[in-house]
């Protein structure tokens, strides 16, 4: 088993989003895709980075604005919808618990040289938890390793079955464009 996805139940950040915090830039532009109700966007924010908070619910977009005017929000159909983000080099971009195949290329194409990619979601496996149970939305072994391949450095992969906020299968990538990662100061 490895370690939990979130502190508790509550909607605090992932641990594995504050492991790898620190791999980003100093004040960095920060994408957090499909954001939700922006727990991870309000953590990047607290830490000192410029965010971009994406998601298709303009009301969780309102709230993260309300707690956060400083946090740019973008509602965006994601899925159907071509990518907002064309032309544009994040220094970090954030995933958790969303999977659309189809927007793997812009991520990596929308990551800075130097950037990092933080992801978390579920994986196969998971269907005997509940939901998501659809393979379209559930990484197969070893997916987000196959998805870097040559083209970002891995600097931590896991996967497995976690207990905590609720029993799941999850995979979980940090991965940068840096030509060596070494600890950040």
């Amino acid at each position: 088993m490895i370690p939990d996805m979130a502190t508790n139940t509550n909607e605090k950040s992932s641990h594995w989003v504050n492991r790898f915090l620190p791999y980003i830039k100093s004040g960095g532009d920060v994408l957090d895709l499909a954001c939700g109700r922006g727990r991870h966007s309000l953590l990047l924010h607290a830490a000192g980075h410029r965010v971009t908070a994406v998601d298709r619910d303009a009301a969780a977009l309102a709230e993260i604005s309300a707690k956060a005017p400083a946090i740019r929000t973008c509602t965006a159909d994601l899925e159907g919808a071509p990518w907002p983000f064309r032309g544009h080099g994040f220094d970090a971009i954030v995933v958790t618990n969303y999977l659309f195949r189809p927007l793997f290329p812009q991520l990596l194409d929308t990551l800075a040289a130097d950037g990092v990619l933080i992801y978390e979601t579920f994986m196969t496996g998971n269907e005997r938890f509940g939901k998501p149970s659809n393979p379209e939305f559930l990484l197969r072994p070893d997916e987000l390793l196959e998805f870097v391949r040559g083209r970002l450095a891995v600097v931590a992969f896991e996967q497995g079955e976690v207990s905590t906020p609720r029993p799941a299968v999850v995979q979980r990538l940090c991965a940068t464009k840096r030509t060596g990662f070494p600890m950040p100061q």
